[in-house]
């Protein structure tokens, strides 16, 4: 009986130093393996490997793109003006060992990549007026800068066992302390080019206005003369048919008698029935002449 208890317990020692030698590497893990706090091995073949039982201990650091959004920070552009850049950074393990050496942890990483991209930033910024970033519009342009500051915190990084993928700007923005001046200012620019811009347009619209009276006039005055001339033709030419109508004596006293009756008739109209005439006029001879 104490010979199977003996053997339970070996079994069970061989079972604790067999847990004890073996770990598991996953796809997205590097697995270092520490010997008296340093590191004498690093796996990153995925699988089941093997270690000193009880002398070595495994770590293990993430391959994975890791998201680090970086808080705002203020930088100086090349006319002297703050901005504010809000940023993030993907960035990777590339070395583990030198990672654990240098930084140890993801939290002091951060720490280290956000002071790298400052500094980054600051000088990136610091060749380009406020101005230029506002009205940059072309996407080519921004990612230009995106591209040098990646590389630039990459190349730096890079030390601490560290690869950066990326580096994207997600705004760029004015401080507090000066947003309201320069809206102000811009608004003001953008109401000077209104009021240059209408100035212009009233101006072009006086010369046409100018030029369009001018023409109108030329017409109405063109359209008047040859209307006084058609008219002037066709009095000539009334006259002309009237004194050919009543070429003969009795055909002009006819029409003197008619002119008569009608200058009769329009004295008439009115409430008054009495009418005045000279004895010697035509009018009153036929009057008289009816009469009798």
């Amino acid at each position: 009986m104490k010979k199977g208890i003996i053997v339970g317990i070996i079994a069970l020692l061989l079972v604790i130093v067999g847990f004890s030698s073996v770990y598991i590497v996953e796809e997205n893990q590097y697995a270092c393996t520490f010997r008296f706090s340093e590191i004498v091995n690093t796996e990153t073949t995925p699988g089941l490997h093997f270690k000193i039982p009880f002398i070595d201990s495994v770590r293990y650091f993430s391959k994975a793109t890791m998201f680090y959004d970086i808080p705002p920070s203020e930088v100086l552009t090349s006319d002297k003006q703050n901005m504010t850049v809000d940023c993030y950074i993907l960035w990777s393990i590339s070395d583990p060992q030198q990672f654990y050496r240098a930084l140890g942890t993801t939290a002091k990483a951060e720490e280290r990549l956000n002071a790298i991209t400052y500094n980054a930033l600051k000088t990136a910024m610091g060749t380009l007026a406020q101005a230029d970033i506002i009205n940059m519009e072309d996407g080519s342009g921004r990612n230009k800068i995106y591209e040098g500051i990646a590389a630039t915190v990459d190349a730096t990084a890079v030390t601490y066992g560290i690869h950066v993928e990326d580096v994207k700007i997600k705004q760029f923005d004015l401080p507090d302390s000066n947003l309201n001046a320069v809206y102000n200012r811009m608004i003001s620019e953008r109401n000077q080019m209104a009021e240059k811009y209408t100035a212009e347009g009233n101006y072009e619209a006086n010369l046409i206005r100018n030029e369009v009276d001018k023409e109108v006039n030329i017409l109405v005055s063109d359209a008047e003369a040859e209307a006084a001339k058609l008219v002037a033709e066709g009095e000539a030419e009334y006259m002309r048919l009237l004194a050919e109508d009543y070429d003969t004596p009795e055909k002009k006293e006819f029409y003197e008698f008619t002119l008569a009756l009608e200058a009769l008739k329009a004295s008439l109209n009115g409430d008054e029935k009495t009418v005045i005439l000279d004895e010697n006029s035509e009018l009153a001879k036929i009057l008289m002449g009816s009469l009798g």
